[in-house]
């Protein structure tokens, strides 16, 4: 029995070898979307959006950072301590790409074909 002609993946081979691994956690993925349309979010607002708890967050966020795609700021409001998390420039274009390879997993980019 004959296998059926299959189009060609592309020329890196399938979408999912380009999502990011960083971004494979439902929590840090949520985070960065979360961010990704902000200059900047504080903690607590993320914290709240997200529904999770200051352990896992801050955690989450600290390895995003070692990865390079977070930036951690901390600072003062008046005398009670706040921190905030923006995108890299480098995070946002792990953002962009992990983005587009769901889309085309999911079929929904031009480059994307049926079996």
């Amino acid at each position: 029995m004959s296998t059926p002609d299959r189009a060609p993946a592309g020329e890196d081979g399938h979408p999912r070898l380009k999502l990011s691994d960083q971004l494979a956690h439902p929590v840090r993925f949520s985070l960065v979307a979360a961010i990704a349309g902000t200059d900047e979010s504080e903690f607590a607002v993320v914290r709240d959006h997200l529904q999770v708890s200051d352990s896992v967050l801050s955690r989450q966020a600290s390895q995003l950072e070692e990865a390079g795609i977070v930036k951690i700021r901390k600072g003062f409001v008046g005398k009670r301590p706040r921190t905030w998390f923006s995108l890299t420039a480098d995070g946002r274009g792990v953002w962009e790409r992990h983005l587009a390879a769901l889309r085309d997993i999911a079929g929904e980019s031009p480059s994307s074909g049926s079996l």
